[in-house]
């Protein structure tokens, strides 16, 4: 009687399956660490220029009412709670000599950041707006991590606000000529010791569709006249990315 030779796995069949023990393996290893990054990254830093209504909106999404405010030289923290993530909600002050500071203390860890615009002054504010906001677009370490950016069109309870379309194209008007500006003041700069800046593409217009990273408009305001306050958008967007 003949005996049974065992069977051979070929030398391709067994390839095939270490490749696939490879692929999950490093797919579980990708995952773990996604997860412990995002883990890490769970700040949302409210920003934008002195007197926008960041506080207030800071105040609402925490606390769920009404403080007064006032003009503060250091950062408010507080937790927000959503999907059963914990988030770490960091109000930074508007006043140019101190938001970088905060910026460049936060940024590695933020996974979203509300810039804060107030709707009813945009037009008389945009340039001090629009280079704040461009410098956090253009910031390597920001533009490295891509955290999800909301625009917060804020103060829509008051007769002159502009929209959140309006707010959108006054912006990215105003973007556009100051990516030109800062390319010229690149150019003059000694080679050696210049870092190039990009924002969108540069042989067309810059619109918020060419960001490097998402960029959301939503509207609302922290507290009207009659002490009501809209945030619902708000909540929508840090419910979207917790």
């Amino acid at each position: 009687m003949d005996e049974k030779r065992p069977v051979r796995i070929e030398d391709n069949n067994f390839a095939q399956i270490l490749i696939a023990v490879l692929v999950i393996v490093v797919t579980l290893v990708l995952f773990v660490l996604y997860r412990r990054r995002k883990a890490t990254r769970n700040c949302i830093l409210l920003t934008g220029l002195c007197d926008s209504g960041k506080t207030l909106i800071f105040s609402q999404l925490v606390y769920e009412k009404f403080i007064q405010t006032h003009t503060s030289i250091k950062e408010n923290i507080g937790t927000y709670i959503v999907n059963n993530n914990y988030l770490k909600i960091v109000d930074i002050p508007g006043h140019e000599r101190l938001r970088n500071k905060f910026i460049e203390q936060y940024k590695e860890l933020t996974r979203g950041i509300v810039f804060v615009v107030d709707s009813s002054t945009i037009q008389q504010d945009v340039r001090d707006t629009a280079e704040f906001l461009y410098n956090i677009l253009v910031d390597s370490t920001v533009v490295r991590n891509s955290p999800n950016l909301l625009i917060l069109c804020n103060k829509q309870d008051q007769t002159l606000a502009k929209g959140s379309n309006a707010v959108k194209s006054i912006l990215e008007k105003e973007l556009n000529t100051l990516r030109v500006t800062k390319s010229h003041q690149l150019a003059s700069v000694d080679p050696k010791e210049k870092k190039i800046a990009s924002l969108g593409a540069p042989d067309c217009d810059f619109s918020f569709a060419c960001s490097p990273f998402k960029v959301d408009f939503v509207e609302g305001f922290g507290c009207s006249k009659n002490g009501a306050a809209d945030i619902e958008q708000l909540k929508a967007w840090v419910a979207k990315i917790a």
